[in-house]
């Protein structure tokens, strides 16, 4: 099947898969809530337990296996149909779910080999390039020597960067006529895990582009600017020739140091687990993705996750990451504050676009040593706009026109 184009019947496979995988994993807390239970009050701290597990063991085991049976013979019908029938383009509310799906589950899906596991790809105008020279000369006979890549965010895909009638990427690449592109990837994977991916891709990107490339821009929203920058980190240790031609990098909602409702999530996942009644659903908190988990603090480094337990209640163990030398970085924050005529926000200090505080989205921290050193001349406040709303707000296209203009 070719890279990025999918069966539908592979789309039902990857959600019998995860039906299937779903009903063993409710059974497992029922399982935890019918021994703790069971087991009656604890005696000196230790609940009486081995009686309850002999008799409610078997009846589990049983529902497990019947399960598990089922969903593998499903999985090979499907599976036989999809290689006959081929592949196919999916349709938008079809990835916009897939999208949403890989955010929450993603690398769950990928370490499962689930079908429902986006894999990474740059596509033009929805399709994806295959990134050899006579292949990108045929899809691209138009290609120019200035092109900019689109990092859509978490659980999304590059067809909601259109948004209220308006795409800041198709205005863009008329505007400067540039060759715009976009990449598509699996959100719930570490962030980092994506920086290796898509600095790989670009380096293929770049050596196979049908014309020589004058400057390369990267423009993520949310969780697309920490990847970008991750890329753009990771290509420097790997000496990758893209990174040579990078002119510009904008981020548009980044959590360049976290989002404060996913902080709440891992919190609530450890008050769950106080008591030894509740302690069974502490396992639902810990179904969130690597992705997910990555922008409690703006993880964007290996080292920021590896060794550690990423459900643990730790404090930010990140070092000091600066922006890639040489490039012009830009960053642009929503708020739901309202901005008063002809003044500043309407009272204090502006509050969030809703997901993302103003001082992470414009690389703000209480240590100097987190902060990104942006000039002022390179940040955006966009009152009135909530966090998605910023990918169709005219106010936050017009300062990318003054950032590609700079």
């Amino acid at each position: 099947m070719a890279k990025g184009r999918r069966h539908f019947l592979d789309d039902l496979r990857g959600m019998s898969r995860l039906a299937i995988d779903a009903t063993t994993g409710v059974t497992d807390i029922v399982q935890a809530m019918h021994h703790t239970i069971a087991s009656g009050p604890a005696i000196l701290g230790s609940p009486l337990s081995a009686p309850a597990d002999l008799m409610i063991a078997p009846v589990y085991g049983s529902i497990r296996g019947i399960t598990r049976l089922v969903g593998a013979g499903i999985d090979v019908a499907l599976a036989q149909s999809a290689r006959l029938l081929g592949d196919h383009a999916p349709a938008a509310e079809q990835e916009i779910f897939l999208a949403a799906v890989n955010g929450v589950l993603g690398d769950y899906l990928a370490g499962t080999e689930n079908p429902l596991a986006i894999e990474m790809c740059i596509r033009r105008r929805g399709e994806p390039l295959t990134l050899e020279r006579d292949a990108l000369g045929a899809a691209v006979p138009d290609a120019k020597g200035r092109v900019v890549v689109f990092v859509h965010g978490s659980s999304m895909t590059e067809r909601q960067w259109n948004r209220a009638g308006h795409d800041h990427s198709v205005a863009l690449a008329a505007d400067l006529d540039a060759t715009v592109l976009h990449l598509v990837y699996n959100s719930g994977l570490h962030i980092s895990d994506n920086g290796h991916r898509f600095s790989a891709l670009l380096d293929e990107l770049v050596r196979a582009w049908p014309v020589p490339i004058e400057e390369l821009s990267l423009v993520g929203h949310s969780m697309g600017g920490l990847v970008s920058r991750s890329a753009a980190h990771y290509a420097e240790e790997s000496q990758h020739a893209w990174r040579g031609k990078l002119r510009r990098l904008v981020c548009l909602g980044s959590p360049h140091h976290g989002a404060v409702l996913e902080r709440g999530g891992n919190l609530f996942g450890v008050l769950l687990g106080i008591s030894r009644y509740s302690a069974p659903f502490a396992k639902l908190p810990r179904i969130r993705s690597a992705g997910v988990t990555d922008l409690r603090f703006g993880n964007v480094l290996d080292e920021h996750w590896t060794g550690r337990d990423r459900f643990d209640n730790h404090g930010d163990v990140r070092r000091k990451l600066s922006l890639p030398d040489g490039v012009d970085c830009f960053f642009v924050a929503g708020s739901l504050s309202t901005r008063l005529a002809g003044g500043p926000a309407s009272v204090g200090s502006p509050r969030g676009d809703g997901l993302v505080s103003v001082d992470s989205a414009l690389g703000l921290h209480a240590s100097p040593a987190l902060t990104l050193a942006v000039p002022a001349s390179h940040k955006r406040v966009v009152y009135d706009t909530g966090h998605l709303a910023l990918l169709g707000s005219r106010e936050v296209y017009d300062a990318l026109r003054s950032f590609f203009a700079a």
